[in-house]
């Protein structure tokens, strides 16, 4: 296998930056559709039962159940019935972020204080105003760290659905390790390796600054 050369590298990115720039954009595209549905999904379910000891369990467990499933072999699942490409690759991130979201989104609800629920209901509004306009604003900072945790699952499990075709910067990671011994073999794995990386950081610090400026003075640390 070749040596790495740094310049070599540099040039490599230089040739292939319209290339990599496709597959950043890839990356952060099917990211972001997986987490919103994810998040619409979660954040729903967890809505309707954290109040409900049973159907709360069994969710969480589900999702965890889920969450156990390696990659690669959940990938492999799908593909018989949704075949190659965006749709398996977005139907795993979308099970495998379920769990922290979910998690999340019932444990800040369920810590709202009861005295402050009460109030709210003292004060004419129903079950529902008090579960929208009280508990969610308040439970908020900890959905979103749900959020954020699986932001990053996402971002990393993304990577590997390249195995079914998927898009972003996992082809290049795979094309690495598919032509170990070539020139640009190295290359190909250390850009797909370092773009997920820096990418994550990115998003990660994205999601610190929306958490200071969503979250209430009086809620903040």
């Amino acid at each position: 296998m070749p040596e790495f050369d740094f310049s070599r590298l540099l040039h490599f990115w230089d040739t292939r930056a319209p290339d990599i720039l496709g597959l950043v954009v890839e990356h952060i595209s099917v990211v972001a559709v997986s987490l919103l549905i994810a998040t619409i999904i979660g954040v729903g379910i967890g809505m309707l039962v954290w109040d409900r000891p049973v159907p709360r369990s069994i969710v969480i467990t589900a999702a965890a159940v889920a969450l156990t499933i390696p990659s690669l072999a959940m990938l492999a699942l799908l593909i018989p019935a949704f075949g190659l490409g965006w749709t398996p690759t977005v139907i795993a991130l979308v099970m495998y972020s379920l769990l922290p979201i979910v998690r999340n989104t019932v444990v800040g609800l369920r810590e709202v204080p009861p005295a402050v629920m009460e109030s709210a209901m003292g004060m004419g509004m129903n079950q529902f105003s008090v579960l929208l306009k009280v508990q969610l604003p308040i439970a908020w900072p900890i959905i979103l760290t749900g959020i954020r945790v699986a932001a990053q699952l996402t971002i990393g499990i993304a990577a590997i659905a390249a195995y079914v075709a998927g898009p972003g910067l996992g082809t290049y990671i795979f094309q690495g390790l598919s032509s170990l011994g070539s020139v640009n073999a190295l290359n190909f794995a250390l850009t797909g390796t370092l773009g997920v990386v820096i990418l994550a950081l990115i998003v990660d610090a994205l999601f610190v600054t929306i958490t200071r400026y969503s979250t209430s003075r009086g809620l903040r640390a």
